[in-house]
């Protein structure tokens, strides 16, 4: 969906309408929108400067240009209702919640990050805020969705006695529309009713390859969902107040129905697939012309419409932002590397042999969450 394609189809078809309209949305939340998208926005820069200068090792996807979604849809669900990502998942762990410090230890491979250091850029995994990660096999986070949405669901009717009303939000790129793994999660999500909403982040490419290359109805591919007995909605992805009001109608829908839910949520990515992506396959004019409806610029835009804040006001707030980055990268710098006996700890949760059970990370022990030990 490249080019002149992409921008076409972004503008057609999409939800228009919902129950929560932008100007019921209070100012202190477009403010907290904007700090999470600019805080996303200059971590993902940072993490850029740190790859190149190797403090980052491995693969690196950014999140850069697609903000308004992780945001969007975060804010959209309760606390309480799980998420399961892909690997171009530092903009979705913000936005849940975890903070920028263990989220760039994680990055740099330290032992204060979410995971120890052992997980790394896609593996961004915080219990306390129920994101049960990112994953790095493409599509292999969907069948852990439709198992996130069972459990919920058996623990609400089954264990509880009670009605199934908590949400499960499956991020996935749209180079995943294409794997078993999700088509078989989708069936079962139809079959057993399962309160899911798998959520394409669409961004027009996999990897390289333009979408209508490589995936049959591209410019419609919310009749994958159709074929699965459950509702598909197209959304633009590139504005929050858009995104917020469209998955809220949506949310609350699947929570009152637990039946599963498929959206084609239009996006774009500013940089390449990962760090190592010269992005020679699209030109310099399609990353501008996206760049021009910058879903930051498009929110600042907005609050200074409506006199939620002055230009002032919201300069302070980057300028927080950027004194927050700085400090998570000074604190992931300071954090020690993992030691070598790390390597037996964490397999099991029990000792057994040369392993020694295992324990919470810095950031859950901060949180309060009760340890397995």
């Amino acid at each position: 969906m490249p080019n002149a394609t992409l921008a076409s189809n972004l503008a057609s078809h999409l939800v228009k309408s919902a129950s929560v309209t932008r100007t019921e949305i209070p100012g202190t939340t477009l403010l907290k929108w904007f700090y999470d998208m600019a805080l996303i926005r200059e971590f993902e820069v940072r993490c850029m400067q740190a790859y190149q200068d190797k403090k980052i090792g491995g693969f690196c996807h950014v999140y850069i240009g697609q903000e308004a979604v992780a945001v969007g849809c975060v804010a959209a669900l309760e606390h309480r209702d799980p998420i399961v990502t892909a690997y171009r998942d530092h903009g979705h762990a913000l936005a849940r919640g975890m903070h920028p410090k263990h989220c760039m230890a994680e990055m740099f491979g330290r032992i204060g990050g979410c995971a120890k250091g052992k997980g790394g850029s896609m593996h961004m995994f915080d219990k306390a805020n129920n994101l049960y990660g990112g994953h790095g096999i493409v599509g292999a986070q969907c069948p852990l969705g439709a198992g996130l949405a069972f459990a919920t669901k058996y623990e609400d009717e089954v264990i509880k006695g009670g009605k199934s009303d908590r949400v499960t939000m499956c991020f996935l790129g749209d180079g995943a529309l294409n794997q078993g793994a999700l088509h078989e999660a989708k069936n079962l999500a139809g079959l057993l009713d399962l309160p899911v909403i798998f959520v394409v982040e669409n961004n027009g490419y996999s990897m390289g390859t333009a979408i209508e290359r490589g995936t049959t109805m591209a410019h419609k591919i919310i009749t994958k969902a159709m074929g699965y007995g459950m509702e598909g909605i197209e959304v633009d992805g590139m504005d929050v107040l858009n995104v917020y009001a469209s998955m809220k109608d949506l949310c609350d829908r699947v929570r009152a129905t637990s039946r599963p839910a498929f959206v084609d949520m239009r996006t774009y990515r500013y940089k390449g697939h990962s760090m190592s992506d010269p992005r020679k396959y699209r030109g310099r004019e399609e990353e501008e012309q996206y760049e021009a409806e910058d879903p930051i610029g498009k929110l600042q835009k907005f609050i200074k419409d409506r006199k939620v804040a002055t230009a002032a006001e919201i300069e302070t707030i980057v300028d927080r932002v950027k004194v927050d980055v700085r400090d998570a990268v000074a604190w992931a710098d300071a954090s020690p590397a993992p030691g070598l006996e790390e390597l037996y700890h964490d397999v099991y949760v029990e000792k057994w042999g040369p392993y020694t059970g295992t324990s919470l990370p810095e950031m859950l022990r901060e949180s309060g969450v009760r340890s397995q030990e």
